[in-house]
């Protein structure tokens, strides 16, 4: 299952340059994680300095 992007988001970009397969992107109000690209490895939430990305 795919990870997912909190409200705890603070924009800050580390997930999105933590993501090999470029699946973070930019949302309306916080990053979000494209489910289809996700590869479930995690990197994205060992990085995020809020505790926002979860698995899904």
């Amino acid at each position: 299952m795919a990870y997912v992007i909190g409200d705890a988001c603070i924009s800050c970009g580390s997930c999105a340059d933590a993501c090999p397969v470029g699946a973070i992107s930019q949302g309306d109000d916080h990053y979000v994680i494209d489910a289809g690209a996700c590869l479930d490895c995690g990197s994205c939430a060992g990085t995020c300095p809020m505790n926002a990305i979860t698995e899904g």
